[in-house]
């Protein structure tokens, strides 16, 4: 998505341009392995697993259901634990296995069983498939997100692909590098902002046990992209004409589409966010996204629940479309874009949108999926100014304490993990700077008061 020009250059040859909509470097040319495979002429063309977990009997209905090309005499179905032990076994297309004194997969401790398929042909395995799985349950209930029927609070990030040398290439070092550094911090999550992250990412979180917001490429759908967050001082129609405008409904299905496809297996995977700070304020926003959702819905055989990520300029007078979503997922700055410097003004204003969203609507859990103050490493101020260490610190305190106030509030995803590559603008020296490690993952002084509050806080339980 984003602004697309042509031109001729003085040898009269076309020049094409595009202005991204979005606020990251996307590099270009192949950012992930290309990898060919063969098959028999009879294989295995995918497999679903859907877990039905009963909590009180430690027990776990496995619902097997795999697809195929040619034809097998039969297909083996064999559920192992993590020591490689069969603890279940059936025959068919469809079979539903029973895990009698389950290991429930958890954030932070997970635990990985592996159902491994077989086409047999003549008493032979003519192909075999392995994928592992974890079983867990996932639902939102009076306001809160539950896993495993305990209250999760999110604890972690927005973060990018994105890696000194390598750009947006893939770099599985660099990605077992991070996951530790979140999890020395007490980190327990992270949202896949705002693209659906590499296999090798998705396959690390499910084994580290990081829960993951799954995030579709739908970035930037308001036509006027000009975050001109001043308006809402002005309190302001924010009316433009980005449904008329935008033409991406069969592109954003598709997505849809093939990130449930790929990902639907994944336990790390708690929540799909259907997309990133549209303009859900404009007029014909519901009629867009309505749909979308649906199909989320019909697609996903776990049914996770929804969200997508609100834009600052979507307060909640504004919003069209929160009335679709599980979970209240909110990016915002005050404090930064608004009330620069001023936290005091910043913190009233954070609690009293909060507060208004709880009050729309009592039994949908609230979370930031983005806060964060661009933030020049090595920088200092005993006045505490913006773009200093002490300033990103100050502005963290704020939050933290807003949050904790808030009953239905139960997560927070800062932005940004670490400092990352923008396209160029007047507003990005280097990219961007809010990270709270470098953009070599070098720490900012915020680290330490994040790692103090982060471990303090139960992964379940928090407020409940």
């Amino acid at each position: 998505v984003g602004i697309y020009s042509e031109s001729l250059d003085e040898h009269g040859r076309l020049k094409r341009k595009v202005d991204e909509n979005f606020d990251f470097f996307n590099y270009a040319g192949l950012h992930r392995p290309i990898k060919i495979y063969t098959t028999p002429w009879n294989y295995i063309e995918d497999i679903v697993i859907v877990p039905e977990v009963d909590l009180d009997r430690k027990e776990a209905l496995v619902n097997v259901s795999v697809k195929t090309v040619g034809s097998f005499d039969e297909l083996r179905v064999t559920l192992l634990d993590e020591q490689g032990q069969a603890v279940a076994q059936g025959s068919g297309n469809d079979v539903q296995l029973k895990i009698t004194d389950v290991r429930l997969w958890q954030p932070l401790d997970a635990y990985l069983y592996t159902a491994r398929v077989e086409g047999m042909n003549n008493g032979e395995p003519e192909d075999v498939y392995e994928e592992p799985f974890g079983v867990r349950k996932v639902e939102v209930k009076n306001g809160k997100f539950l896993i495993n029927g305990q209250s999760f609070y999110f604890k972690g990030f927005g973060k990018h692909e994105d890696t000194y040398i390598r750009g947006r290439g893939l770099d599985e070092v660099y990605n077992v590098h991070d996951i530790q550094l979140m999890k020395a911090m007490g980190a327990n999550s992270l949202r896949t902002s705002h693209y659906p992250y590499s296999e090798e990412m998705m396959r690390l979180c499910d084994r580290e046990g990081i829960v993951v917001i799954d995030e579709t490429p739908a970035v930037g759908l308001f036509s006027s992209f000009n975050f001109d967050v001043s308006q809402l001082e002005k309190g302001g129609n924010m009316e433009d004409d980005t449904w008329e405008k935008m033409d991406t409904s069969e592109a954003h299905r598709q997505v849809i589409r093939e990130l449930i496809a790929r990902d639907k297996n994944h336990a790390c995977v708690v929540m799909w966010s259907i997309a990133n700070e549209p303009a859900s304020y404009a007029k014909g926003a519901y009629e867009y996204f309505a749909p979308l959702f649906a199909l989320a819905r019909e697609l996903d055989p776990q049914k996770r629940p929804l969200t997508f990520v609100n834009i600052m300029l979507a307060l909640p007078q504004l919003d069209q479309c929160m009335e679709l979503v599980d979970v209240i997922a909110l990016n915002r700055y005050y404090g930064w874009y608004v009330q620069l410097g001023d936290l005091k003004r910043a913190e009233e204003k954070t609690r009293q949108e909060l507060l208004q969203w709880q009050q729309l609507y009592p039994d949908k859990p609230i979370m930031y999926t983005e806060y964060g103050a661009d933030t020049v490493a090595g920088f200092h101020s005993v006045h505490g100014e913006p773009f200093s260490e002490e300033y990103q610190e100050d502005y963290y305190r704020m939050n933290s304490k807003v949050f904790d106030e808030i009953p239905n509030f139960v997560g927070e995803q800062l932005w940004n993990f670490a400092d990352f590559q923008t396209k160029f603008g007047i507003m990005r020296v280097q990219g961007n700077k809010k990270g709270v490690f470098t953009r070599a993952r070098e720490p900012k002084m915020v680290v330490r008061y994040l790692s103090e509050r982060w471990r303090k806080i139960p992964h379940f339980g928090y407020k409940s």
